[in-house]
């Protein structure tokens, strides 16, 4: 894979910007990978990112985080 620039929010970077999801543009394509693991990366289109990140913000993932009772 080619030298990408890599892009975090800054929101991101106004923590300890050590977990951090980054994006570079692939032309037609978007890459992401996890700052923490930067060797794992995974493509996908505008449009799909676009929906995910609006479902994320819809808070339709939620349920996957909640922490199961003992």
């Amino acid at each position: 894979m080619t030298e990408l620039n890599w892009q975090k929010s800054s929101y991101s970077s106004a923590g300890d910007g050590n977990s951090c999801i980054e994006l570079a543009s692939l032309g037609a394509a978007v890459a992401l990978r996890e700052s923490d693991d930067p060797r794992t990366v995974v493509t996908t289109t505008p449009t799909k990112l676009r929906a995910l990140l609006r479902s994320i913000k819809a808070g339709e993932f939620d349920h996957l985080a909640a922490v199961p009772e003992r």
